[in-house]
């Protein structure tokens, strides 16, 4: 927790926000510019987290890996580049300017954007870690929201509880590991490490400490662990086997013209499209956003290959088509998974003695958190809260205070919503409709393509229709 400077108990803060992952880091850290600027724009804020300090996917910081997006991406340069807050400012905090320079390295260590965001979690006002928000209801009376908290101590136990209230509040509670249904039960198997990538650090040593190393999931993460896996195994002894229902080890998108999915242009277009569109439209672009980046791939079969030079085969198995129809323990140290391949209709066995799920993410559910809130939550057919094109919970009228949410529109902003490439922008889109003006102004064009046709009607006569004109064959 950091020194903050707090509203008078009985004046509500302008925002609060509840979860401190880096996409309310963003918010905070631009929340924060525009109180320096010494301007009516000013805020008053908090945001709280349950963890007792800023971490980012700890489990994944294998040595080496990086961000899959430009280091341009940090919490703050792309809505304002002059702030304190950026990358380049940490860098130059650390005196580490110059070699970053001559590194040329337009894609960080995950490790270092770790250590980032870790510098502005400890040096920007009005965070606090190790407070675990436990409700949050309007009160009409007051036309204020009421978050109610837990002070937590070192150990996460309940020390003292505590009410903030605010006229807005910033929902960003993030992702949890998901873990098939198959496979649910084997997670708390004693004896087996059975574990999600999330926790893959923690329990690594365990992990290349066992005879024979099953990965299942296809995307980034499980190619990280894989690759890691086979690089800490003798040539020739390496036993493990990586499985995926994908048809393939398959690149994430990454070309120039595809990355535009990720401009504020495709979000704009994307929410603009009718609902059942949307729904179907996501699970077709899974590639821009759940591929494996073609660096990674590269590694892989570099690492694969150099073990061939002196003769033989690596003993390692990669066969992606594959579905875990179920697993069980085989007494209590190994595990047995029932395969599947999807397009052969073949069953098998396999038999290992450790199990890395890299199984992906999904978004938490707000309902929980907000469910004295639900009355005046609109909500579409399937049941979701309904988000508008500014990131706010679309409420009852007589709520005149706003909710607004990071990472949990996919499915009303589509693929970019968890990208940290959108993260500033976002944060500024909040901030400029949380204020009503426009301290953080933002591009109206971001993109080279055109998403969708504009609508508009043919010049013509009022009340005719227009005549066409056939088309004729040249040659």
């Amino acid at each position: 927790m950091t020194g903050t400077p707090t509203p008078r108990t009985d004046h509500p803060h302008d925002l609060v926000g509840i979860g401190i992952g880096p996409f309310n880091l963003s918010l905070a850290a631009l929340a924060h510019g525009l109180r320096t600027r010494s301007t009516a724009d000013g805020l008053t804020t908090a945001f709280y987290d349950q963890c007792p300090a800023f971490h980012w996917h700890a489990g994944l910081l294998i040595d080496g890996t990086t961000l899959q997006v430009p280091f341009l991406a940090d919490l703050v340069t792309l809505a304002d580049p002059a702030s304190p807050w950026s990358f380049l400012g940490y860098l130059k905090d650390h005196d580490r300017l110059f070699p970053f320079y001559f590194a040329e390295r337009f894609h960080i260590e995950r490790a270092e954007y770790d250590a980032y965001c870790r510098w502005v979690s400890d040096r920007l006002p009005g965070l606090h870690f190790g407070h675990q928000v436990d409700a949050v209801r309007w009160n009409p009376e007051h036309s204020v929201f009421e978050v109610d908290f837990t002070r937590l101590d070192p150990q996460a136990g309940a020390e003292s509880p505590g009410r903030a209230r605010t006229r807005h509040i910033a929902v960003g509670i993030g992702t949890e590991p998901h873990v098939p249904q198959p496979l649910q039960p084997l997670v708390d198997a004693p004896g087996v490490p059975v574990i999600h990538s999330a926790d893959y650090l923690e329990h690594r040593e365990r992990l290349l400490a066992a005879g024979h190393i099953t990965v299942i999931g296809s995307g980034q993460s499980g190619a990280e662990v894989f690759l890691d896996v086979l690089r800490a195994r003798p040539a020739g002894a390496e036993r493990v086997h990586w499985l995926a229902r994908t048809e393939a080890f398959a690149p994430m998108e990454y070309s120039k013209l595809g990355l535009e999915h990720f401009t504020p242009d495709y979000v704009r277009y994307f929410h603009a499209l009718p609902e059942s569109v949307r729904d179907d439209l996501v699970p077709r672009q899974w590639q821009l956003h759940k591929g494996i980046g073609t660096g990674t791939i590269a590694a892989i079969h570099d690492e694969l290959y150099r073990r061939t030079l002196h003769g033989g085969w690596p003993d390692a198995v990669l066969t992606p088509g594959v579905r875990v129809r179920t697993a069980g323990r085989v007494a209590t140290t190994r595990v047995e998974l029932h395969l599947e391949h999807l397009r052969q209709g073949v069953r098998s066995r396999l038999t290992t003695d450790a199990v890395v799920l890299a199984t992906g993410y999904r978004e938490r559910s707000l309902d929980r958190l907000l469910v004295g809130l639900d009355p005046y939550m609109r909500r579409d057919a399937s049941g979701r809260p309904r988000i508008d094109e500014h990131f706010r919970l679309v409420m009852d009228p007589a709520v005149t205070g706003s909710v607004y949410v990071q990472n949990a529109e996919r499915h009303t902003h589509g693929v970019g919503a968890p990208d940290l490439g959108l993260a500033a922008w976002r944060s500024a889109t909040i901030l400029n409709s949380l204020t009503g003006k426009d301290p953080y102004p933002l591009p109206a064009r971001a993109a080279f393509t055109s998403f969708g046709l504009e609508r508009g009607e043919a010049p013509g006569i009022p009340g005719q229709a227009p005549r066409l004109t056939p088309l004729e064959e040249r040659l």
